[in-house]
C-alpha cells in the first residue's frame, strides 16, 4: 500500500479525469466565451472580429446599467438582510428543546424545491386579486397597502428577492446549525457559569465561534446573488420594463431573443470578471480575521 501511495501515477490516476471534467466544462467553455466576446456573431453566420466594442457597448448600455444594479442589490439583500435572519433562526432552533428534526426539515423544505415551483407558488401569492398578501392586507383593513407586486417598477424586485431568500434561507440555516451543534458542551458550560445565558451566550460565545461558517455562508450568498437567473426569468423575465433585470437574464436575452451572441458572451464575461472582483474584496477584508479555536 505505501509503494502504491508513493508512485506518482497512483494520484494521477485520480487527479487527471478530474482535471478532464474541469477542463471540458469550465476552462474551454471560458475560453470559447472569451473568443467569441470580442466578436460580431449572430450564432450562425461566421463570428467578425470587432476587438472591444461588445465590452464598449456594455458599458454604454443603460440597460445594462440596470442589470448591474438589480445584481447589487440581491448582494446586498443577500448579506445585510439575509445573513442576519438565517443567524437568527439558527440559534433559536438550536435551542429547541423538543421537536428540533422537525424544525431543521421544515426550514429546508423550500431549498428541496425547484425554483420553477417557487417562482410558480410566490407568482400566486403576489397575484394582486387572488393573492394571499393582498388578501391578508384587505382583511385587516390595510387595502390602501394592496400592491400588483410583480407588476409595478417599484415592488417587483424587493419581491423576487424575498422569493429567493425564502427558498435558501433554509438551506443556509442548516450549514449554520451544523457549526452551533459542533460547538463543545464545556466550552458553553463554561460560558453559562461565567453568566453568559440567552441572547448574551449567543452573542459572546456562539457566534464567535461560528464565524467561519458564517463567513461561507455569505461568501456563498454573494456568488449565489451573482448568477440569479432563474428565479427571475420566471418570476418576471426581468419586467416590468425591465425594472427587474440581472445581469443574466439580460445576457439571455441578448443572445437567444435579439441574436446578438457576441455581445452576450461579453456579458458573461463581465459577470464573471465582477464576480471574481467582488470575492478577492470579500477574502482581502476576511484575511486578518481572527480565527476562533475549538
Amino acid at each position: 500500500m505505501n509503494k502504491v501511495l508513493r508512485n506518482p501515477l497512483a494520484y494521477a490516476l485520480f487527479v487527471v479525469p478530474a482535471l478532464l471534467l474541469y477542463m471540458t466544462f469550465y476552462i474551454l467553455p471560458m475560453i470559447s466565451s472569451l473568443k467569441y466576446a470580442v466578436t460580431s456573431w449572430n450564432g450562425i453566420n461566421e463570428a467578425t472580429f470587432n476587438g472591444l466594442d461588445n465590452f464598449i457597448k456594455a458599458f454604454h448600455d443603460e440597460k445594462f446599467w440596470v442589470a448591474l444594479k438589480n445584481n447589487v442589490y440581491f448582494v446586498l439583500f443577500s448579506v445585510f438582510v439575509q445573513i442576519p435572519i438565517i443567524i437568527f433562526f439558527a440559534i433559536l432552533i438550536s435551542g429547541a428543546r423538543r421537536f428540533l428534526g422537525f424544525y431543521k426539515t421544515t426550514v429546508f423544505l423550500p431549498s428541496v424545491l425547484s425554483t420553477a415551483i417557487v417562482g410558480v407558488i410566490w407568482q400566486f401569492i403576489y397575484h394582486p386579486d387572488a393573492g394571499l398578501i393582498n388578501q391578508l392586507l384587505r382583511a385587516i383593513g390595510l387595502e390602501k397597502w394592496t400592491h400588483g407586486w410583480l407588476g409595478e417598477e417599484g415592488y417587483s424586485m424587493i419581491a423576487i428577492l424575498v422569493t429567493n431568500a425564502w427558498q435558501w434561507t433554509g438551506f443556509y440555516i442548516v450549514l449554520v446549525l451544523a457549526a452551533i451543534f459542533s460547538i463543545s458542551k464545556e466550552v458553553q458550560e463554561a460560558g453559562e457559569i461565567d453568566g453568559a445565558i440567552g441572547w448574551l451566550k449567543a452573542r459572546h460565545i456562539t457566534v464567535p465561534l461560528i464565524r467561519p461558517v458564517i463567513l461561507v455562508v455569505m461568501m456563498l450568498s454573494i456568488t449565489g446573488a451573482m448568477k440569479a437567473l432563474d428565479i427571475v426569468f420566471i418570476m418576471t423575465k426581468g419586467g416590468p420594463f425591465g425594472s427587474s433585470e440581472v445581469m443574466a437574464t439580460y445576457m439571455y436575452k441578448q443572445a437567444y431573443s435579439m441574436s446578438l451572441f457576441g455581445y452576450a458572451n461579453a456579458i458573461s464575461i463581465i459577470i464573471f470578471l465582477f464576480t471574481v472582483v467582488l470575492t478577492l474584496i470579500f477574502h482581502l477584508l476576511t484575511k486578518r480575521s481572527e480565527e476562533v479555536e475549538y
